[in-house]
């Protein structure tokens, strides 16, 4: 049984439909990047932790989704971050 073929016949749609298949759309919210940094520490000796657990959460589903490597997931996240013109470091 082979292939069926369809003719396209409305190309503008179809060609929009090809470029919106490639988009990736976030929405973060303002409490979201608040939290993204550590405000506690743990306690103990030594330097606190730099980001909350929900950020590491958050970059680990990213992760999973995109089946992206850890350093590519890395620069996924700071191209987001420097898009929202929010700065990772303090």
């Amino acid at each position: 049984m082979g292939k069926a073929n369809k003719k396209i016949t409305n190309w503008t749609e179809y060609n929009k439909a090809l470029c919106k298949r490639g988009s990736v759309t976030f929405w973060i919210d303002d409490s979201a990047v608040d939290a993204w940094r550590c405000k506690t520490h743990h306690g103990k000796r030594g330097r606190g932790f730099q980001y909350s657990d929900t950020a590491i959460e958050t970059a680990l589903m990213i992760k999973g989704i995109f089946s992206l490597p850890l350093r590519a997931l890395q620069g996924f996240i700071d191209s987001i971050f420097e898009l929202l013109d929010v700065p990772l470091t303090s």
